[in-house]
């Protein structure tokens, strides 16, 4: 029997597990999937906040139009009318100091016109500003951000600054230019169709992991809670043996395995794994409260405490990226710091201060510095039926979902060429599906 033409053993129901046993499903492969938690998702999920009375996301995940690996995902698992978001690419900012608001606007197209239009730009800056941008794509490779743009620039600390922070979780000054100008190129250098922002309409859970789970457990994949993996035993060329708390499993010469789970715990499974090891924290503020309808669904903060307050049911919820100057300060004070900038953004008065709830991720995402990037590894092993799969795996997208979701299809698409079969799906009516993407979600938002 060929490597890879038996069962797939696919341990970690994070978002990269999931894409990849989502795939290999829809395509009649056997698959196993293994989770330590008693629940899926990994980071990007809902839960129950018994001090808030409501339910929550652990953290707040922004989508674009242009992910097309996540909406891919949500268009496999019959979820992608479960996203909203605004019918064009806006992106809401005010000015802490100042109190200044603005919109930046692309337009759909790839040709920036808009950025030569004072209402649909950054206040205060010029067309010439916008292309300067472009210094990003001639970057060294061991080049940050700060180095490549001018930090003196109005458009760098309005829009390109809390960009970076954003997608890459690193603060600009050690964030890889590299990494961010592929950022820009799939987004905004593709036009406003491709940078139209799409949040859940009810809740993380909700869009990207009950709906997967459902359609796996109707294609009849088995999936095994509460399955801590503490070692892999290896033969010559291929893993051997799955040892779990409850006992081992045997690999049999044609299974495959898909080790979808964090980096640290990788390399302590895979010898001689080179993985990133630095990490930056994400600090998350989440207020019951209520807020007036027909709100942003986020506005972006510049030069405040907070960087991107978004509106949910409960009421509002705060991200800070590259969080290590707040991440060991008590709740309370982050609690007051960050509900004085969402009040602000959301023009809610500061007092009372409303119920609200602190997470810290202190290891949210490796840190994605040009040293860091030059550790994260491929999907493919030294040993011919091990597979990785995580946001850490080098995917040339940031440590985000869209990023995380990837590197499981990709783990699932090396399955299927070790396997040597033919997919259910011809590549010709795929691209074709791909290229429809917009115009479906187009129908399906609202």
């Amino acid at each position: 029997m060929r490597i890879g033409s038996g069962t797939v053993h696919v341990v970690g129901a994070g978002l990269a597990g999931l894409a990849a046993v989502v795939r290999l499903a829809a395509e009649g492969r056997r698959v196993r999937l293994y989770e330590s938690a008693r629940y899926a998702g990994g980071r990007c999920r809902s839960y129950l906040d018994a001090e808030l009375g409501c339910r929550i996301d652990n953290g707040n995940h922004l989508l674009l139009a242009g992910n097309q690996a996540a909406l891919d995902y949500l268009k496999r698992t019959g979820a992608l009318d479960t996203l909203e978001g605004p019918p064009e690419a806006i992106f809401p900012f005010i000015d802490a100091d100042t109190g200044r608001r603005w919109t930046v606007r692309p337009n759909r197209g790839a040709f920036p016109w808009w950025i030569l239009n004072a209402k649909r730009r950054v206040p205060r800056t010029r067309a010439a500003n916008y292309l300067a941008v472009l210094a990003l794509r001639r970057a060294n490779p061991s080049a940050t951000v700060v180095e490549a743009l001018d930090r003196a620039e109005v458009v760098f600390r309005s829009l390109w600054q809390p960009l970076a922070v954003a997608a890459l979780n690193t603060n600009a000054d050690q964030a890889s230019a590299m990494l961010f100008w592929r950022i820009l190129k799939e987004t905004l250098g593709r036009g406003g169709s491709a940078c139209r922002p799409l949040v859940p309409r009810d809740g993380l859970s909700e869009t990207f992991v009950d709906p997967a789970l459902a359609r796996l457990r109707t294609n009849g994949v088995e999936i095994g809670f509460g399955a801590r993996l503490r070692a892999l035993q290896f033969a010559p060329d291929r893993v051997s043996e799955l040892v779990f708390e409850t006992g081992p499993i045997g690999v049999d010469r044609g299974d495959s395995v898909i080790l979808a789970v964090p980096a640290a715990v990788a390399a302590r499974l895979v010898p001689r794994l080179s993985v990133p090891d630095v990490y930056s924290p994400i600090v998350n503020a989440h207020f019951r409260c209520s807020v007036p309808a027909g709100s942003p669904y986020f506005v972006g903060m510049i030069g405040g405490v907070a960087e991107w307050v978004f509106r949910k049911h409960h009421g509002l919820s705060v991200t800070v990226s590259a969080a290590g100057r707040l991440v060991d300060r008590p709740a309370e004070e982050l609690r007051d710091l960050l509900w004085r900038d969402a009040a602000l953004a959301y023009c809610l008065p500061a007092y009372p201060l409303p119920p609200a709830r602190i997470v810290k991720e202190r290891r949210a995402t490796f840190l994605a510095s040009p040293d860091q990037l030059l550790r994260r590894p491929g999907q493919t092993t030294g040993w011919q039926n091990l597979l990785l799969a995580g946001d850490y795996v080098d995917t040339g997208l940031p440590a985000a979902i869209e990023g995380a979701i990837a590197s499981g299809f990709m783990a699932a698409g090396r399955v299927l060429e070790i396997a040597g079969a033919p997919t259910r799906t011809d590549p010709r009516q795929r691209a074709r599906e791909v290229s429809k993407m917009e115009q479906e979600r187009q129908r399906a938002l609202p």
